[in-house]
């Protein structure tokens, strides 16, 4: 399971405010953002050494894609194509809203399960992606949200139960102050299914994470920690020219 928060301000200077955490198996090998593949310029994105896709990436109109798993999808499946190709596939677009068209037009049964949050200055979403048929947009209001591997905001994600509370009574993050949102993300207190930042356990834990703002010009700013974010530095990432 991994995490993202999004913050959406319509009218701000910085209408949308994510931040998320990666939880992957820590020996899956992968590379921090970066511009990897020639035959998308303009695309900037992690990069899993396993299956050559991402889990969240930004392109050079501004859109932001990121990749979840739902419950009881973690990993592989024969037959079934890699998650990590549905960012790539949504950053091929000049908005979010093309994006979304896009991979709803597809048929979702070519992936396990998933949660595909896609992000622009003028909004977000998550696509719902169930095995079958083709995803769902789920649009999400202004205000604060928390994606796991439930729907946005559900209470049922031990999680968000925990977490989301606490994020919604902390300072709004803005581009250089993120202190509000950091000691939640960095959390490692909880059970572990409430655990945001995941404590290594079985092979599994929080591997990286994310700071990333987007400005009503379509703009964007990228920080990333190329470890857990109680432990890692976040350094900022270099993006695309537009």
């Amino acid at each position: 399971m991994c995490t993202v928060v999004l913050l959406l301000r319509p009218g701000h200077a910085w209408p949308v405010m994510l931040a998320a955490n990666r939880d992957e198996r820590l020996d899956r090998a992968w590379d921090p953002p970066g511009a990897w593949w020639p035959e998308r310029p303009g695309v900037v994105a992690g990069r899993d050494r396993t299956a050559g896709g991402t889990w969240m990436g930004v392109n050079r109109h501004g859109v932001v894609a990121a990749v979840l798993n739902r419950p009881g999808s973690l990993g592989p499946a024969p037959g079934k194509r890699s998650r990590g190709d549905l960012p790539l596939l949504a950053l091929e677009h000049a908005s979010a809203a093309a994006a979304t068209a896009a991979i709803a037009a597809l048929d979702a049964g070519f992936w396990r399960s998933f949660n595909l949050v896609l992000a622009d200055a003028a909004g977000a979403l998550v696509l719902r992606g169930t095995g079958r048929g083709h995803a769902e947009a789920l649009p999400l209001a202004p205000g604060l949200h928390m994606v796991t591997a439930h729907d946005p905001d559900d209470p049922a994600s031990p999680r968000v139960a925990r977490h989301l509370p606490r994020l919604a009574a902390a300072p709004a993050p803005d581009t250089d102050g993120w202190a509000g949102w950091q000691g939640i993300l960095a959390d490692r207190g909880g059970s572990a299914a409430e655990q945001i930042n995941v404590v290594s356990r079985g092979g599994f834990g929080t591997v990286c994470s994310a700071r990333l703002a987007l400005a009503a010009d379509g703009a964007a700013g990228w920080w990333f920690a190329a470890g857990a974010p109680d432990e890692a530095p976040f350094e900022p990432v270099a993006l695309p020219r537009r």
